[in-house]
């Protein structure tokens, strides 16, 4: 028969109330355990990652930024005259390579070339007149200087008598009257001779006075002449320069007048890369600075000639004088990525440039650990930048691997595994 044991319901009680304690006691403890354990460091695959290393060395520092090449300089055609567009002799997009003698196209001006003709007839005029008034000159200067030698003749004829009858006087053969008359007569004529000669030269003077006028007269209406010829040959509208035309600004039966442009030309061969750079970077641009274009076809040396003052979409305008043979295919128009050199740097310690990473600031990084399965956030103190390196001034040492990349998803963590 079953024999009944004593104290089982108690002790069964007391197991009870044992493991109920330990529960009790045990999930608080497990929690504020598991409260204070560190989130587990998430994993990101290392091949999505852009990794680099810190290394010691020259660095340049550089600013990049896109352009286009232009024409150094753009020569407008204007009309020189007022006219009407009779012809267009060359156009834009066929063989338009220009030299100085090129006309490009042809003028009408009715009235300026009838005001020429009217010059030239003024000018012929002008010169018959001239030769009529030197004859007329001349031939009353040969009366004068006719009348002249006749008084010179007529004086010395005087001089001759006076001296005889001063001789025949002193020997008594006639009166001294007569010698007396005969002296008076010679110095008469000799100032009449002295007054003709002076008329002479007095004549020559006015006819030198005369002519001179007759030949400003002339000079003025040679120069209207050459004026209004110079006028109409401009009707003929020519290049004046070596290039290419561009572009032409007028169509036939068109009216112009002085001033307006006509037509655009251009020089190929003297071109300069106009370069956007962010008004953050171009503040260390200076003129004079070393550059490169690259074309795509080949990189182009450069000097940095100007620098824009206004900022425009967040951009400066810099231009660059390109030096040396430009390669195949360089011509206006064409992108080209440029890029300034700022300063050269001999010896820093430097990375690839982050993300994000402004020169001058403090940034945290992923550093890789040594054996490449983690990494852990620290703090860098960043210096001078360049297009792809950046200056480390604190934080790094030489041949730490740091990761590059956006890690903005990790704001959260201080360390990460890399799978």
């Amino acid at each position: 028969m079953d024999v009944p044991r004593k104290d089982a319901g108690r002790k069964r009680m007391i197991r009870r109330i044992t493991w109920i304690a330990i529960v009790v006691i045990t999930v608080p403890l497990i929690t504020w355990a598991l409260s204070r354990l560190k989130p587990a460091a998430p994993s990101v695959e290392m091949a999505t990652l852009w990794p680099d290393s810190v290394k010691r060395g020259p660095m340049r520092v550089d600013r990049r930024g896109l352009g286009t090449l232009v024409p150094e300089e753009t020569l407008l055609v204007p009309a020189t005259t007022d006219g009407r567009v009779e012809r267009r002799l060359l156009l834009p997009g066929q063989d338009a390579t220009v030299t100085p003698g090129t006309v490009l196209m042809i003028l009408s001006n009715p009235e300026l070339e009838s005001s020429m003709v009217d010059a030239q007839y003024q000018l012929k005029t002008a010169e018959a007149n001239y030769d009529d008034l030197k004859v007329q000159l001349e031939s009353k200067g040969l009366d004068q200087k006719a009348a002249a030698a006749t008084v010179m003749a007529d004086y010395k004829q005087a001089k001759l008598q006076a001296d005889r009858d001063q001789q025949l006087a002193k020997e008594g053969l006639i009166p001294d009257l007569n010698e007396k008359l005969s002296t008076v007569k010679a110095e008469e004529l000799s100032q009449r001779t002295k007054l003709e000669e002076q008329r002479l030269a007095i004549a020559d003077e006015a006819v030198k006075a005369q002519l001179a006028a007759q030949r400003a007269k002339i000079d003025q209406l040679r120069a209207s002449f050459e004026l209004k010829k110079s006028q109409v040959e401009s009707l003929k509208v020519k290049a004046g320069t070596n290039g290419i035309m561009t572009e032409l600004l007028v169509q036939v039966g068109q009216r112009v007048t002085a001033g307006t442009a006509l037509a655009k030309i251009t020089q190929p061969w003297k071109l300069k890369a106009e370069l956007k750079i962010a008004e953050t970077q171009a503040k260390d641009i200076a003129i004079g600075q070393d550059a490169e274009v690259d074309t795509r076809n080949g990189i182009i040396p450069g000097k940095v000639s100007r620098i824009d003052p206004s900022v425009i979409n967040g951009t400066r305008t810099v231009d660059v004088r390109l030096i040396g043979q430009l390669p195949q295919g360089a011509v206006p128009d064409l992108s080209v990525d440029g890029t300034i050199i700022v300063e050269n740097l001999p010896d820093v310690v430097y990375m690839g440039r982050p993300v994000f990473g402004q020169p001058n600031s403090t940034i945290t990084i992923f550093k890789i650990d040594p054996d490449g399965r983690g990494a852990t956030r620290v703090p860098v103190k960043l210096g001078r930048s360049s297009v792809n390196t950046i200056e480390i001034l604190d934080g790094l040492k030489v041949g730490d691997r740091v990761i590059l990349s956006d890690m903005s998803a990790q704001d959260g963590h201080d360390r990460i595994r890399l799978n």
